[in-house]
């Protein structure tokens, strides 16, 4: 019998007294009778075991190191990390990345503390984990879930098999600002389709059956508002209403809570002049109390002891305190909770009764992970070997990398490429790149690892491909814990670059951002493309007007000269390990482009915040010469709408049909509508429906996204598709957060994007 047997024999000698008498350290059959238990019962039976230091041991969370996603902590909170693993006062460990270090903590836990408390061992899983898939607004993109729990299946499966059983994901926050570096993290500006895109990930990363060792533990996040922060500026303030709160943030979380996710992790930002991480509203009467989350909320790194610094608290223990009672079940690396929690609860200023909710949640969830049955279900070094960088694997982001490339302008049919007979001229720093393409929080994948778009093109033999970089982007080294510094003075390889392009038939020029310039902490006011790209991209077409513009980002840019002059567009994102194959294949045509924005496009940042669910405000439409609502230098509208895709092919829209013009409250109203393929080539399309509700007690967007559905079509095929409308589509939250369905008259626009013009109308009755 191994000690962790001794040891967990012991604990449920604790944990059940009722069993007839101990079991013994050398009985194969000790567990017998303790899965017969249902989890509350076991997390009841060992909560009344543990001691009140105990209980706050697993609120409390460590990290390995101090520099991967946060910042080290303040002189004097530091601990000595291992000696509290050792006494039980740890119940969590983050940056753990293999099942060497995971099996080294987890034995220290389970086999030389008291109790032998499992830990659950959290990472940024955000889009893949050793092999990555685009970023997450790139996926959003292909606004193709099956795909996305795809993927998200994958990272859970490398991630388990690297000694981890919790990721930081998804991030559900809802965003109109692209100034707000995380918006590549998230599923861009709607709630609709991020709710539907959180669902997914969530299967994917939890699976049908939790207590498999192929599964991890999701965690929805940030909870709440930390896509509106002021000025796009990261940890920055937020000040909206309840509509937008309960009508634009919530909805996402929501779907999570529905979804079965164990975990949520609270924001950085203020709401209502209050740290999310202290806000009893958020946590204990929304999340916990009106949706009844069972699971268990971790603050953000450091955000209880940051509300310090807010002014929020005086100090430490003033943070514990309101945290705790607000319902922060989990302290990631603040210190606070571990240091004064048990003295608050001594000092009579905290009831237990606060500590054994939350240690009740956490608890549950390493029940549910089956860490109690076997502690290192998640420390397999053969699984490691067996599971990580799968060819399968790599196919499966391949797939979704060329899903979520969007075409956003293709004049004069420049693609597809040609495959035999061309010169080609591939110009740009980012197109021999073989890092950017990974994209931010790629923590456990390697450096220099994605198929660069050189290599890409290079796999199709029939061209003459001419590379030139341009121009070197940066000066010195990227790095994810580094500020980007951009070269915007040294354009001597321009002239190179001139020189090739005047010899080909065709420029592909591949620009954008770094992976690094996008990301929490890359907030920017300028959307432009960084350093000389727009003078390389100008020069350039001087002497060839025939350009490809790939983009490389992570957020919305402001490219209005490229919309007027560059001929195609294609938004290729940062795409992850199979970037370079994923773009070869769709200029080539292997691939007809179907992705769809998942984020608006401005003009420029003097348009932002800009979305497509705007309201109509008091004064729409010019009916007078000035005083209107508009700009005197830029139009309204943006450059690329929500919902926007090109195609290969075309498709065309007729026959739109609602069931009935006068559906009572109780009914459902059947939208249907023809679309068809009136190309050259077979093709996907993204068919979106969107209602307007024409008057409402609040008053409501002129467009909303509530209803997708990706098809495929032959060239020449037509396809009839169907809607339903329930309540829940029909319906909005009033300012109390509360659902109502009002009757009154409804419009509905089919199309493929947020501007379609398609439209019928019904009217909703008593």
């Amino acid at each position: 019998m191994t000690k962790y047997l001794a040891r967990r024999a012991s604990i449920f000698c604790l944990t059940a007294p009722f069993l007839i008498g101990c079991f013994s350290k050398k009985n194969d059959e000790s567990m017998i009778g303790i899965k017969d238990e249902t989890i509350t019962e076991k997390v009841d039976s060992l909560l009344s075991k543990m001691s009140l230091e105990e209980k706050v041991g697993q609120m409390n969370q460590y990290s390995d190191f101090w520099d991967v996603t946060g910042p080290p902590p303040k002189e004097g909170v530091a601990k000595d990390k291992l000696e509290d693993l050792k006494e039980g006062l740890v119940g969590s460990i983050l940056n753990i990345n293999s099942t060497e270090e995971a099996r080294k903590l987890q034995k220290i836990a389970v086999e030389d503390t008291r109790l032998g408390i499992p830990l659950i061992m959290g990472y940024d899983v955000i889009h893949g984990h050793k092999t990555l898939a685009p970023i997450p607004l790139a996926e959003a993109a292909s606004w193709d879930l099956e795909a996305i729990e795809k993927s998200a299946r994958i990272a859970a499966i490398e991630a388990s098999a690297s000694g981890i059983n919790w990721t930081f994901a998804p991030m559900v926050d809802i965003s109109r600002d692209p100034r707000w570096g995380r918006v590549m993290e998230g599923a861009g500006e709607d709630p609709f389709l991020g709710s539907k895109i959180a669902k997914a990930r969530i299967k994917g990363f939890q699976g049908d059956d939790l207590s498999k060792n192929n599964t991890i533990a999701a965690c929805a996040k940030h909870f709440a508002a930390y896509g509106f922060s002021e000025a796009g500026r990261d940890y920055n303030p937020v000040d909206i209403g309840n509509s937008t709160l309960h009508n634009l943030v919530l909805p996402p979380f929501k779907a999570a809570v529905d979804s079965g996710v164990k975990t949520l992790m609270n924001s950085f930002n203020e709401l209502n002049g209050i740290p999310a991480t202290g806000s009893k509203y958020l946590q204990r009467d929304i999340l916990k109390g009106k949706w009844g989350f069972d699971g268990f909320v971790v603050s953000d790194w450091a955000s209880i002891s940051e509300m310090v610094d807010w002014g929020h608290a005086e100090d430490n223990r003033d943070a514990a305190r309101i945290a705790a009672i607000a319902g922060s079940d989990m302290d990631m690396e603040g210190y606070a909770y571990v240091n004064e929690l048990a003295k608050l609860v001594k000092d009579g200023v905290i009831k237990e009764e606060i500590i054994d909710d939350a240690v009740r949640r956490i608890l549950t969830v390493k029940f549910e992970l089956g860490l109690f049955d076997d502690p290192y279900r998640y420390c397999d070094p053969v699984n490691e070997k067996e599971n990580i960088g799968k060819k399968e694997h790599h196919d499966a982001v391949l797939d979704v990398a060329k899903k979520s490339i969007v075409l956003l302008k293709n004049e004069n049919n420049l693609l597809p490429l040609k495959k035999q007979g061309q010169k080609i001229a591939l110009i740009g720093p980012l197109a021999n790149d073989k890092n950017s393409s990974l994209g931010s929080w790629r923590l456990g994948s390697d450096d220099n690892t994605a198929v660069s778009v050189l290599e890409g093109l290079q796999n199709y033999k029939g061209n003459e491909i001419l590379f030139e970089e341009g121009i070197d982007l940066f000066i010195g080294e990227t790095d994810f814990r580094k500020e980007i510094v951009v070269n915007t003075t040294d354009n001597s390889k321009i002239k190179n670059a001139i020189a090739t392009a005047k010899k080909a038939d065709v420029v592909i020029m591949v620009l954008g951002e770094h992976g690094f310039q996008s990301g929490e902490g890359r907030s920017r006011t300028e959307l432009d493309l960084p350093g000389l790209q727009q003078e390389l991209l100008e020069e350039v077409y001087k002497v060839n007007k025939n350009i490809v513009l790939v983009l490389n980002n992570g957020r919305p840019l402001t490219i209005e000269w490229a919309d007027k002059n560059i001929p195609c567009i294609v938004e290729a994102w940062q795409l992850g390990s199979q970037s370079g194959n994923a773009i070869a294949n769709v200029l080539y045509g292997d691939y007809n482009p179907s992705g769809k924005l998942p984020m608006t496009f401005p003009r420029n940042v003097g348009q932002i915040p800009i979305y497509y669910n705007y309201k109509n405000t008091g004064r729409p439409v010019e009916n007078v010469p000035v005083f209107w609502s508009h700009y005197i230098d830029s139009e309204n509208t943006p450059l690329y709408p929500f919902g926007h895709g090109l195609s290969y092919t075309t498709f065309e829209y007729k026959n739109l049909k609602v069931n009935s013009d006068k559906p009572t409250v109780n009914d459902s109203v059947k939208v249907t509508v023809d679309v068809q393929n009136t190309g050259d080539f077979d093709g996907k399309e993204v068919v979106q429906l969107y209602i307007r509700d024409l008057v409402g007690s609040i008053t409501r967007p002129v467009k909303e996204l509530k209803g997708f559905e990706l098809i495929s079509l032959k060239k020449g095929e037509s396809k009839t598709v169907e809607f339903v409308l329930t309540k829940n589509e029909l319906g909005f939250f009033d300012n109390n957060g509360d659902f109502i369905v009002e009757p009154g008259k409804f419009k509905v626009f089919v199309g493929g994007s947020s501007i379609t013009k398609l439209e019928e109308n019904f009217e909703i009755i008593e």
